[in-house]
């Protein structure tokens, strides 16, 4: 479908959203849980951890983080930070038109702000949006009498949007595994781990990127580059093997120790590291797909971290709460060694194992 963004009004964002802020909670106030924390993230749907309260806003909204003022749609009932703004439609918002309002935020304020110029409800009542419009038989626009999207009676053209998204979709990803069919967490049956109980933290080798040859991912004989980047599983480049010089092994989770945002990725490569990257080699013999499932709840802890407060000496004694092996009466089974923890608790890798394959599209893994 063509765009034809010259044939475009524009709309102040108060005339099709009511706009509030998040509400502010102490990590004290939570736990990790299944509500949805959105916060001024960048990445994972704005999501910045899961927690255990319930939900302060339902379903069917557009969030905007004060920051970069990066728009996201929430499809679920969430709660998030007071970094965050709260777009609730005025009129009835379908998925396909959220997600392309998204885009259109994002593509419209993403550069206009930084931590210096930060986007709050105030600024965010005055961003103006060009989107398409509804038109008559004879290509004349629609004009609303009661004005109520635009001064000028221009009428949003809110099908348009929903059969643009939809001409976007792909073919769809084909698995063996349906949604709905995830094994239950019940994470208060849980118990608690130090990192450095069940791994061995090391530094990685400290590399500067512009000591290497880059290349692209195509090169089979490229190395992964990881540092502290959020995105892209960490890598912020391939690069050419540098002689005298052993990449990391494939199957190791790592964690950028720097930056304000706790990253934690499972490299399934060989892979170089670069600065204050943590590297967490298991004790034991696990797959990768525990490791994946250890990874997300390393990474539900970043909200304890900061620029001022970075994950370094620190992350060894990071506490993590794991299901544990019970016995058929489900009472926990105890490790006379006590290798895991302080009471003997035996983390239950076969649970992991068999929660991440339970989750949808798991076999695309």
């Amino acid at each position: 479908m063509e765009l034809n963004v010259q044939d475009w009004k524009e709309f102040n964002v108060t005339r099709l959203f009511d706009i509030c802020a998040g509400n502010y909670y102490s990590s004290d106030d939570y736990e990790y849980g299944t509500t949805p924390y959105v916060s001024a993230s960048a990445t994972n749907n704005g999501v910045g951890q899961m927690i255990d309260l319930p939900p302060d806003f339902s379903e069917n909204k557009i969030v905007t983080g004060k920051v970069e003022c990066k728009a996201f749609y929430q499809g679920k009932p969430f709660s998030a930070t007071s970094d965050a703004n709260i777009f609730a439609p005025k009129y009835k918002m379908t998925q396909n038109v959220g997600l392309f309002l998204t885009s259109i935020i994002t593509f419209n304020e993403n550069g206009k702000w930084s931590y210096g110029r930060q986007c709050r409800v105030g600024d965010s009542k005055e961003i103006i949006v060009k989107l398409p419009i509804k038109h008559n038989e004879d290509n004349t626009p629609t004009i609303d009498e009661n004005r109520t999207y635009s001064d000028e009676g221009y009428i949003p053209d809110w099908q348009f949007m929903e059969d643009y998204i939809k001409s976007l979709h792909h073919k769809p990803i084909t698995t063996k595994v349906k949604s709905g069919h995830a094994k239950e967490l019940e994470i208060d049956k849980w118990e608690e781990f130090t990192v450095s109980s069940l791994f061995e933290v090391k530094y990685g080798i400290n590399l500067e990127l512009n000591t290497c040859i880059e290349t692209t991912s195509d090169d089979p004989e490229g190395i992964a580059f990881v540092a502290r980047t959020a995105d892209n599983n960490g890598i912020s480049a391939y690069v050419k093997k540098i002689e005298g010089r052993e990449p990391q092994p494939a199957e190791t989770i790592t964690v950028a120790g720097g930056g304000s945002v706790l990253s934690t990725f499972v490299q399934k490569r060989p892979f170089y590291s670069g600065r204050d990257l943590y590297l967490l080699i298991s004790k034991e013999d696990i797959s990768i797909k525990v490791k994946m499932f250890i990874s997300t709840v390393l990474f539900s802890n970043q909200y304890r971290y900061s620029y001022g407060r970075q994950a370094n000496k620190t992350l060894p004694n990071l506490i993590l709460r794991l299901p544990i092996q019970r016995d058929n009466n489900g009472n926990p089974i105890i490790d006379d060694n006590y290798t895991y923890s302080e009471k003997g608790y035996i983390p239950d890798w076969q649970f992991m194992e068999d929660y991440i394959n339970s989750l949808p599209y798991s076999d695309r893994i």
